[in-house]
């Protein structure tokens, strides 16, 4: 018998997450119009809570705080994409202590990931976010990690769906995420 839930209608879940917390965020608006085209049956939730993790402390029990436990039980989802800023050619801080809450606990073992990366330039951010995860044993899934060049773009009315060129690469990056994580699952 086959347990997988998108077999019998359920919706495959990927969480987005924002390595900034900048209101108008680029990487924020990355992940929200890979959400809206995802193909169907497929639910890209954006997670908003970064700012509420407190800064990771082995000491505290993080099942006794509120905001580490949901970040966890949102991990649980089929896939993760993360988008972060690079700052002083390292990761946004606020990531890099997201991760640190869960670096012991599994919830990346083989969990597809997929790095999207708003500037090019910001290859330091990516190549330590991925070393990063692959510690923590992620299966990276480079086919549908990509590098989108925001850098100086006068984006049209509506932003990242309209302009073409930017939709045409986010859409190509979800659905061959959406592949990689079909093909994981029936394989296993």
């Amino acid at each position: 018998m086959n347990d997988d839930p998108r077999q019998i209608g359920a919706a495959m879940k990927i969480l987005a997450i924002s390595g900034s917390l900048r209101a108008g965020s680029s990487n924020t608006g990355l992940l929200q119009a890979m959400a809206t085209l995802a193909p169907a049956g497929v639910e890209v939730a954006v997670y908003g809570g970064l700012a509420d993790l407190p800064h990771f402390n082995p000491d505290l029990d993080p099942e006794a705080i509120p905001a580490v436990a949901e970040f966890r039980a949102r991990l649980a989802a089929d896939g993760v994409l993360i988008s972060s800023p690079e700052y002083a050619h390292g990761v946004a801080g606020v990531m890099k202590n997201a991760l640190d809450w869960v670096v012991a606990t599994g919830e990346f073992v083989d969990k597809p990931v997929a790095l999207i990366n708003a500037s090019p330039r910001a290859h330091h951010a990516q190549e330590a976010l991925t070393e990063t995860l692959v510690v923590m044993t992620a299966r990276m899934v480079p086919e549908a990690s990509i590098a989108v060049p925001l850098l100086g773009r006068k984006l049209p009315e509506g932003g990242m769906l309209a302009d073409a060129e930017i939709a045409t690469a986010l859409r190509g990056a979800i659905e061959g995420f959406v592949r990689a994580i079909g093909t994981e699952t029936t394989a296993s």
